[in-house]
């Protein structure tokens, strides 16, 4: 969808209002402020400088652009160097736990940012995953990526298979998978990682994160993570994966072809598969809660500052990441352009929520996406969540391909983290 946002002497106004408390002071000379981005967040903060330049006309705003991969290690290499730092940086959501133990990011808790004032404006989750284990707010969110499942009517159809019978239960997605792989040749899913991503993070407990707890006990061997391999094990036994990775040209093939008959992702899939992935397929598909009525987030984007970046320009890189994060217009822009879902919550009763989503068959969708963020709880981020991911992957993999043990695959698993998690 292709959308242009109209700047009138209204909505600068409302521009200004919505950032006028508190206001901060306004840089007299003119200075340049720098914003590190990674791709789709630097063209929505891109798109926001027309606007900027008639808020804060003495103040320029370079936004450097770097691939995902690149940017997040360099952010790692600035925050530990104290060389090269930006005046703001975007961090994935996955990454916002481990920058948050650094100590690198500034509390915006803090005078003159007080981000506590906006808490009740931003979806709770959202606001909440960012707070590091000393109470410090160390960024504010500008997207977030509420998760849902993908359908693909027509296969349902032929394999008289209905949207109830995926979401009621794990128990029942694996089964209407069999039947669907039964009767129409599809596969359920591309990959079971897929499933192991969701089922690994259903019923978590308050203070839990995936893998480990609040004090850095290892939570792999718990029933949650029997019953994930478990479950893998048994759609890969009933060959209902592909065996394809999310991403990979086999993949897009089989969304393009209705060859898989779900996907489980964030919301923000639909862009990708209606933009690149599979336009020819609009019509077809449709979304649904995922299976159990899981809430969980993909992804996301926040805006966090260095502590030790030029204290002179803080001011006005707050301002800038207010703009990006507070703003209604801004916000709905990059929903609008970008399927970047609003982390502001008076987005939310905007008409734009209402409308049929074209290549969901006319399915009012988004309406569908709100209710899940809002049910999203906050998890505990630890610093190894990245390297715990790929031990259980393997281990995984090891089960699903090698015939090892879950039991034992799992203790394997639990020994190896136990040595890693006060790293």
């Amino acid at each position: 969808m292709h959308w242009t946002a109209g700047l009138t002497r209204r909505s600068l106004l409302a521009s200004g209002v919505a950032l006028a408390a508190p206001a901060l002071t306004t840089a007299a000379a003119r200075m340049t402020i720098t914003v590190a981005a990674f791709p789709l967040v630097d063209e929505i903060a891109k798109a926001a400088l027309p606007i900027w330049r008639q808020l804060h006309p003495d103040v320029e705003v370079r936004v450097v652009s770097r691939q995902y991969a690149d940017h997040h290690t360099a952010m790692t290499t600035a925050l530990s160097t104290s060389v090269l730092l930006p005046d703001a940086m975007a961090l994935e959501s996955s990454f916002v736990g481990r920058f948050a133990q650094g100590g690198g990011l500034e509390d915006l808790r803090q005078t003159p940012y007080s981000i506590a004032s906006y808490r009740d404006k931003l979806v709770p989750f959202a606001y909440d995953q960012a707070t590091a284990r000393n109470g410090a707010i160390v960024a504010i969110p500008g997207d977030i990526g509420p998760g849902a499942m993908l359908w693909r009517k027509d296969v349902l159809e032929r394999a008289g298979v209905s949207e109830s019978e995926l979401t009621q239960s794990w128990d029942s997605y694996i089964a209407a998978g069999a039947r669907i792989k039964a009767r129409t040749g599809a596969h359920l899913i591309g990959h079971v990682r897929s499933m192991k991503d969701l089922l690994q993070r259903t019923g978590m407990k308050p203070g839990e994160g995936t893998y480990f707890d609040a004090e850095s006990r290892v939570l792999v061997t718990s029933d949650r993570f029997v019953r994930t391999f478990e479950l893998c094990l048994e759609a890969r036994r009933l060959k209902l994966d592909a065996k394809v990775p999310a991403w990979s040209n086999e993949w897009a093939e089989g969304l393009k072809r209705g060859t898989l008959a779900t996907e489980l992702s964030g919301a923000w899939l639909v862009g990708q598969l209606s933009n690149w992935i599979a336009p020819q397929t609009a019509g077809l598909w449709r979304a649904a809660q995922l299976p159990e009525g899981v809430a969980t987030s993909y992804g996301g984007a926040y805006y966090a500052m260095p502590r030790r970046a030029p204290p002179e320009r803080k001011a006005m890189a707050w301002e800038f990441i207010r703009l990006m994060s507070l703003n209604r217009e801004r916000q709905l822009f990059a929903f609008k352009n970008y399927d970047a879902f609003p982390a502001l919550l008076e987005t939310h009763s905007d008409a734009f929520f209402d409308e049929p989503v074209p290549f969901l068959g006319g399915q009012k969708a988004r309406r569908l996406w709100r209710d899940a963020a809002l049910s999203i709880k906050a998890a505990y981020l630890h610093k190894q969540n990245f390297f715990a991911d790929e031990v259980i992957s393997t281990e995984l993999d090891n089960v699903l391909d090698r015939g090892k043990s879950i039991r034992i695959a799992l203790g394997d698993a639990q020994r190896l983290l136990e040595r890693r998690a006060f790293r």
